[in-house]
């Protein structure tokens, strides 16, 4: 028996937002104890390398899987594999640092179109990398975005990320010079940095806006400030237990009483009705990711689906 191998121009080649967005839907729409299962991120490291891992199982797709990730200072490896419930076999292994990045986006295109104003149309990024550029099609996705503007340190990365994503996204995108220009008078936020402290001063958030903050799933790392989470009127987890490890951005406002674990609501149950994503129009509203292993199975588990259909991938001598 052999397994499908995926490289990552194969994944390129069968995904796109807008299909990624719909399966989140799908994922998070039936998403509850007795269908999935999802264990957080462990992390084991070495002089100079860090293995990150993490598994999930979906009795609805029919397949369990795991993800695992090396980084180290010259950069990282990502793969998935997936293994069919009945006969234990594993059916595809999947290089997967662009199906991460379009996973974690359309999770967000999600949060953003429950939560999100209706006619948000002006939107502000921190963060130039590969995850910032799929966190803005997924938006740009979901709402008709008029007016974009980015931040990071270097204007270099700025300008080439303006020229870029003006094409991708079909719409306006201006890089700016100073951190609280592309958090003012926006309808959205991105926060999708590899910074340890707030990138922006929450006080200059206007109402109504909705941030998407998915850069930091260390406990000591923080993209936000404390101001911008008691600023917030809704905050929304991808899951709540993985957030409590991981999301180091509520440490100090959860230390300092300006929030609370039980005021929070998970990603799922907005999706599903039973939460509510935004109380009015003037609701700051606040969603924040640090990745689950189910969400990168259910994409691999899909991914593997089409490659077989369009004959792509190479045969691996394993299951």
């Amino acid at each position: 028996m052999t397994a499908l191998y995926l490289g990552e121009d194969d994944v390129k080649e069968l995904i796109d937002m807008e299909e990624s967005i719909k399966l989140m839907e799908q994922l998070f729409t039936r998403m509850g104890p007795g269908v999935t299962q999802n264990a957080p991120r462990t992390r084991v490291r070495g002089e100079g390398i860090m293995l990150h891992t993490m598994s999930a199982a979906d009795d609805f797709l029919g397949y369990v899987g795991w993800k695992a990730y090396i980084t180290t200072e010259k950069g990282a490896q990502f793969h998935v594999a997936v293994y069919d419930r009945n006969s234990g076999r594993m059916v595809a292994l999947i290089e997967a640092d662009y199906l991460g990045q379009m996973r974690t986006g359309a999770v967000s295109g999600l949060a953003t179109e429950s939560m999100a104003r209706p006619e948000a149309a002006v939107v502000g990024v921190f963060g130039t990398g590969l995850q910032a550029r799929t966190q803005l099609k997924a938006v740009c996705t979901v709402r008709n975005i008029q007016r974009v503007e980015v931040y990071s340190r270097r204007e270099e990365n700025r300008k080439l990320f303006a020229e870029e994503m003006s094409q991708w996204c079909d719409t306006e995108v201006i890089p700016v010079h100073a951190p609280d220009e592309a958090a003012a008078e926006k309808d959205i936020v991105i926060c999708a940095t590899t910074s340890r402290v707030p990138v922006f001063e929450g006080r200059v958030l206007d109402e109504g806006t909705h941030l998407n903050v998915v850069g930091s799933n260390f406990w000591h790392k923080s993209e936000i400030d404390v101001t911008t989470i008691s600023r917030a009127d809704v905050i929304v987890c991808d899951n709540i237990e993985q957030c409590r490890q991981e999301a180091g951005d509520f440490r100090e406002a959860l230390a300092e009483g300006h929030t609370d674990w039980s005021l929070m609501h998970e990603l799922a149950d907005v999706v599903q009705g039973k939460a509510v994503g935004r109380k009015t129009a003037e609701s700051v509203t606040l969603f924040k990711s640090v990745g689950l292993a189910i969400e990168d199975v259910a994409m691999a588990v899909q991914v593997y689906q089409w490659a077989v259909e369009d004959g792509l991938g190479a045969p691996l001598p394993i299951g």
